[in-house]
């Protein structure tokens, strides 16, 4: 049984407070695992929230200010001593990769597992695997960051009374599938287009294309809500959006779930007054203020 979550490992900003962890979030998506922004304490997080180094496929890293990314080191040797047995491919930015490299090696350990770096340098394609296809935009924020988005394949659903108008059953029903016709009847006259699931990873940035680019028509958006509106200008200032912000990205781009995150420190309890301020906004769909060690399953198919 295939399974996509959200598992939140952390949801503080620059400073972690007693109840929140440095960024950290594993993304579940049926048999892979994506890791994104480590920060400090992710390999700790990791084991109070289950998930093990085993689950990990790729690890995607939007900057390289510390609440993303100091935890790398850690969550890279915890991969080695645990000997993962399979390839994990690692995303940051190219203008970061010496930072990279100082994390991935700064300390003594044994390297026992194939790690392949993959460094982004430009809006694009960064990945395609037969169940999703992974992509890049670059964000506006003081060092240089990018956000991540997942795409399902679109597939085809069949349709059980115009299967059985056709008289098709059986052994034929798998037939018209993999061939596309049957008998000279196509297979869309007895399916329809069953849309792919899209996610949306969107860390430190001020309001810009590459937000809504990535928000588009999501099932989920993973996105910062750092600062509350009557803050704004510390937003601007520090690039950062406000809960507003966040919603209103998510509003324009058609986003089903909405999860903020990412929260500053000045406030103690983020919960309600964040979601007030992302539904004044106009945001009607699904919306979750994330705290540590929740787990958020994607939405059901359209």
């Amino acid at each position: 049984m295939s399974v996509r979550e959200l598992v939140v490992l952390g949801t503080a900003s620059q400073v972690p407070t007693r109840h929140r962890n440095h960024n950290g979030y594993f993304l579940r998506w049926d048999g892979e695992g994506l890791l994104f922004d480590p920060g400090e304490g992710t390999q700790r997080q990791m084991l109070h929230a289950g998930v093990a180094a085993h689950d990990l496929n790729r690890i995607c890293v939007t900057h390289f200010h510390g609440d993303h990314s100091l935890g790398l080191a850690g969550v890279i040797q915890r991969i080695n001593l645990d000997q993962v047995p399979h390839e994990v491919t690692a995303h940051f930015p190219e203008s970061g990769r010496h930072f990279f490299d100082r994390l991935r090696h700064s300390t003594a350990y044994r390297e026992t597992v194939r790690l392949t770096e993959a460094p982004v340098a430009r809006d694009g394609v960064i990945a395609e695997t037969p169940g999703y296809r992974l992509e890049a935009r670059l964000l506006s924020h003081p060092v240089e960051s990018f956000g991540y988005r997942l795409i399902e394949p679109d597939g085809r659903r069949m349709l059980p009374e115009r299967l059985a108008a056709h008289g098709i059953k059986g052994p034929d029903v798998s037939r018209i599938q993999r061939d596309g016709v049957l008998n000279g009847l196509p297979l869309e006259e007895v399916s329809e287009v069953r849309r792919g699931q899209r996610f949306a990873f969107v860390m430190d940035t001020r309001l810009c294309d590459g937000a809504f680019a990535l928000a588009e028509d999501c099932d989920m958006l993973v996105i910062e809500s750092t600062f509350l509106d009557e803050d704004g200008q510390l937003a601007v200032d520090h690039g950062h959006l406000t809960a507003g912000q966040a919603a209103r990205v998510a509003r324009e781009a058609g986003v089903r779930h909405l999860v903020l995150t990412h929260f500053s420190q000045r406030y103690s309890d983020p919960g309600g007054e964040f979601e007030r301020q992302a539904r004044s906004a106009g945001f009607e769909g699904e919306l979750t203020v994330a705290h540590d060690l929740l787990r958020v399953p994607l939405p059901k198919r359209r």
